[in-house]
């Protein structure tokens, strides 16, 4: 039985993936007892399978995974899917916010019994570093009609750093509609409003969350455009209100 999995989607990250192999491993080392770090590639068109696995064979503790491409959300439901971990932690690969704030987000769920704890880059204590302003002030009214349209109360739901405990992550990626297995196989780098669709089914089956502050510094990326990144993910977030509405989601 692993202690935790942590979970990294790769879509073309031949860049840093080494980098961020190596920061993972040496901390997970030092933390916890038993663990296991799975490497969800999106049928990158790079060499980042090739690199991670070029790591397998002296750290049994990792694994790859090689997924078709279907952009983040299900690349990150194959790696929960496969995750043993009794807690599950979804890291974005550029590590733009630390694996050390694992230890922030594991006291409360080890410690005060919360399901789900996801990284804010909102509130007392967080910290947003080199973020450019007009994708703040974009992000901020994304925020604000997730919240108006289905999730008040959750200052940042699209932070890519999230904890859940075993039974949480397992119960709610199998419900996943949009997100899924069933996702089709694209062509371009694709985000989408994947963190919603989870967010809304762990409010709906009443999983406890908790918003934790956490540091976050911007890596540039020109595999999305953020403008149209942005009007897609408004679209799947009418797409997860309307499948609540028409049952899609019943419990």
């Amino acid at each position: 039985m692993k202690e935790y999995s942590i979970v990294i989607p790769a879509f073309n990250e031949a860049d840093k993936i080494s980098s961020t192999i190596n920061q993972v491993l040496t901390f997970m080392r030092g933390f916890a007892e038993s663990f296991e770090v799975i490497v969800s590639d999106d049928g990158s068109k790079d060499n980042t399978a090739d690199i991670t696995e070029s790591f397998l064979e002296e750290n049994p503790e990792l694994i790859l995974l090689k997924n078709p491409h279907k952009g983040k959300g299900a690349t990150v439901w194959a790696g929960v899917d496969k995750a043993q971990g009794e807690y599950i932690y979804l890291c974005d690969s550029d590590l733009s916010t630390p694996i050390s704030e694992l230890k922030k987000l594991s006291v409360w769920a080890r410690d005060q019994g919360y399901d789900i704890v996801i990284g804010s880059r909102e509130g007392i204590g967080a910290q947003r570093i080199g973020e450019p302003f007009y994708r703040h002030f974009i992000g901020r009214i994304f925020n604000f009609f997730v919240q108006a349209v289905l999730l008040p109360g959750i200052n940042d739901s699209q932070c890519g750093f999230k904890l859940f405990n075993k039974k949480s992550a397992k119960d709610i990626f199998s419900r996943l509609k949009i997100y899924g297995p069933d996702a089709p196989v694209l062509e371009k780098a694709y985000l989408g409003a994947w963190d919603v669709e989870v967010l809304y089914l762990a409010r709906k089956l009443k999983y406890k969350i908790k918003e934790v502050p956490v540091i976050w510094t911007f890596v540039k990326t020109t595999r999305l455009n953020f403008f149209e990144t942005s009007i897609k993910m408004v679209r799947d977030v009418i797409k997860v209100r309307i499948n609540d509405i028409r049952g899609v989601y019943k419990i």
